[in-house]
This record gives C-alpha cells, structure tokens and sequence, in this order.
C-alpha cells in the first residue's frame, strides 16, 4: 500500500536537497539563511510523520517556525544567479511552444485517475493507495510522472537540472510561497480563539435590526476585508460566518444559507484580489515574471474586484432571501 506519508518524506527530502545546494551557491549573499529557511521546512515534513503519531513532541516544529519567521522578516534570506538567463528562457519557450503545457496538466489528469480509478484498486487484500488519502496521493503521484514525463520533452537524463531549477523557483518565490499555508492556518486559530464571536457581537450592536440590506454589505464587505487582512478568503470565512453570515443573515433575517455562504465566499474572492497577503496570487507572480512592480497584479485587479464585490452585494441581496 502506498501511504500518503511517503510523498511527505519525499517532499521533504526534495526541500533538504535543494537547501544543501542554497548553501554551496556562493552566489547568493544570504546563502547560509536562505539553506537554513528552506532545510527547516525540509526537516518539518519529515519530522512531523513522528509528532502526528506521538512518537515525537511537537515544540521542535513550532521554534522551527519561529525561527523561519525570524529568518525570512529580518531579511537574512536571498536569491543566488540563476544559470539561464530570461533571453534563453524566452528562446526555449518558442522553440517548445504548446508541449511546454503537458507536464502541468500531467498532473491533474494523473491525479484523477488516482481519485476515481486507482483507489478501487487492492493489492494482495489491501488498497493501492491508503484509504482517505487518494487525492493527496494522486497529487504527488502526479507531480513524479509530471517530472519524468517533462525530463522526457526536454530529453533531459540528468536529474540535477530539475532539481536545480526547481531550487531557483524557490529562490525566486522566496518566503512568500508559505504564507497561504500560513494564513490559513492563522484563520482557524482565530475560529478557535472566538475573534468571530466578539466582531460578531460587535457587529450586531451597530447593525439595525431590520435592516436586511446594510447586513448584507457589512457581510460582504467584511469578507473583503478579512481577506485582504488575512490573505486567504477561507480564512476570513469562519469569521465573518460566525460573526455576520450565519447568525443575522441566515438565521434573522432567513436567508438560503447554501446562497449566502457561496456568495460571501465570492465576496472574499474579491479581497484576494487586491492584497499582497495572498502571495501566490499577487506577489510570486511578480517575481516569477520578473516584474518592476511587485504590486503590478494588484494594481491591475483593483478595478474589477470592486466591481464584483458591488455585484457579489446585488447578488445576494437579490436571490438569497
């Protein structure tokens, strides 16, 4: 049986390699934090196999934690000289046009068949893949077919060119790539903590009791704005759901809750748009494309998130009551 576990290590094996290359590249200035950044988040995924089955205490995992937060927001972070420049980037691209896109979508295909077909499959008397796991398995199932059959069009037979690239992505993302996670994880905390309770009560102090409309924008709005505090709108729903959504819209005022909630969660969309909290939307975009303004999606975004978050508001106030 294959086990969910494994393509962790692997992911973590990947991360540890790929610092130990940050290290010797006397390129970067910052070569010694940037390994240790990403050698820490390689060093987590193995770990934490252990702290899940309580074989291993947890605390590692949070100083390690603190001490990446303290790596990547004072600065001690950096990228090395990448070894193609963009001009031959540009000219690879061309020459491979469209087949450029079949690893990607290698990988979603891969993992469907993984999800539908291979999770019916035993081996043996047990399941080919580990029960409750076949989408995360099929993912990284995937991205290993993806990466043998994206060596295969470039006819690549070294397996350090991948890795090496995949090294300069991170690189070039840098700390940013984590935050989604991070975020995330923050919005549960806050549901845990009652940060939803306390708007909530705060919110229906101010609201007017019969005001259906103005509940419904405080909603919407507020998931705009959650999201664009906390970078991820399924963060800032368990808040503003708890706060406004379920409690005045759906139970006041007896609004479809399906409606409510699926349009709130547009709503935050919105917020998504237009801040640089949501980092693999907005920020590792501009780095990736090289951009001179690392806030040029957003700039771009700004206008057509304000215009669907007035249509998420008409929507809702229209259909879902």
């Amino acid at each position: 049986m294959i086990k969910a576990e494994w393509f962790y290590w692997l992911v973590g094996l990947s991360f540890l390699v790929m610092a130990a290359q940050m290290v010797a590249d006397r390129s970067n200035p910052k070569r010694f934090g940037t390994g240790a950044f990403w050698g820490l988040i390689g060093a987590g995924f193995i770990y934490s196999s252990w702290v899940v089955t309580k074989q291993a205490p947890a605390e590692p995992l949070g100083v390690a934690v603190l001490v990446m937060a303290c790596l990547a927001g004072f600065g001690f972070t950096g990228r090395g000289t990448p070894r193609t420049t963009t001009e031959q980037r540009i000219a690879s691209a061309a020459k491979l046009g469209n087949r450029l896109f079949i690893p990607a979508l290698t990988i979603p295909v891969v993992a469907m068949a993984c999800a539908i077909g291979v999770k019916h499959l035993s081996f043996g008397g047990e399941p080919v893949l580990e029960e409750g796991s076949e989408t995360i398995l099929g993912l990284g199932i995937g991205a290993v077919v993806a990466l043998a059959v994206g060596m295969i069009i470039l006819r690549e037979k070294r397996i350090s060119v991948p890795v090496q690239s995949g090294r300069s992505m991170l690189e070039a993302m840098g700390w940013a790539m984590l935050l989604p996670q991070m975020l995330a994880t923050l919005g549960a905390i806050f549901q845990v903590s009652g940060v939803g309770d306390q708007v909530g009560k705060l919110t229906t102090s101010v609201l007017p009791k019969d005001s259906l409309y103005i509940a419904v924008a405080v909603y919407c709005v507020g998931m705009f704005a959650f999201t664009m505090i906390m970078g991820n709108a399924f963060a800032a729903f368990p808040v503003m759901t708890a706060a406004v959504g379920w409690p005045v819209l759906v139970g006041h005022f007896d609004g479809n809750a399906p409606a409510v909630l699926a349009i709130g969660m547009l709503a935050g969309f919105c917020g998504t748009l237009v801040t640089p909290m949501a980092a693999n939307f907005n920020i590792v975009p501009a780095a990736l494309l090289e951009l001179k303004d690392q806030y040029g999606p957003i700039k771009a975004q700004l206008p057509t998130a304000g215009v669907l978050l007035g249509c998420n508001i008409v929507i809702m106030a229209l259909f879902a009551f």
